[in-house]
């Protein structure tokens, strides 16, 4: 099965915001952002199914694209980062912050997760799609769930994940 994984276009939040859950809005750019992935998905159609994370910024691009009813699924939300949500990296007094850094695959942010935690969830969904008679599936979510999915997919290992970050607007392809 084809799996095509886009990432929601660019977020109107202040630079270096940690935003993982918060239903954040889209920049004022987004009609631009959104024909381009919309053209950008062109070569991949059609799609025997699409998905999409709750999140509004997910929500918004899947309907662009033509694809209104998209089945909304919560394990395909961004990292929850708990208690540090809409707060300024550089500006988060929590001592965890540190070892955080060090070792953010494993340790949960306050009140939220860890990266082998949101890998759990989208590996679960990854399962279970992977049971459906599908040939081409499109998915609208976040860069944490597209990195995910290479890992799941062996494109990435957990140790390079994040070098493999997808951006605003952007897809990638994998097979399952």
């Amino acid at each position: 099965m084809k799996v095509t994984l886009v990432r929601h276009t660019s977020v109107d939040v202040p630079p270096g915001t940690c935003y993982g859950q918060t239903d954040v809005p889209v920049k004022s750019s987004f009609p631009e952002e959104a024909t381009q992935v919309k053209t950008n998905l062109l070569p991949h159609l059609p799609f025997d199914k699409v998905y999409c994370s709750p999140l509004t910024r997910a929500v918004k691009l899947a309907s662009y694209c033509g694809y209104p009813d998209a089945q909304r699924d919560e394990r395909l939300l961004e990292m929850n980062m708990g208690d540090w949500e809409m707060q300024l990296y550089d500006e988060i007094k929590d001592p965890l912050i540190d070892d955080w850094y060090k070792d953010y695959l494993r340790i949960a942010t306050p009140q939220g997760e860890s990266f082998e935690m949101q890998y759990q969830r989208v590996s679960q969904f990854l399962d279970e799609l992977r049971q459906q008679p599908y040939q081409q599936v499109a998915i609208f979510a976040h860069g944490g769930v597209l990195i995910c999915a290479q890992i799941y997919a062996g494109i990435v290992s957990f140790d390079n994940a994040f070098s493999a970050i997808v951006p605003y607007g952007g897809m990638v392809q994998i097979d399952i």
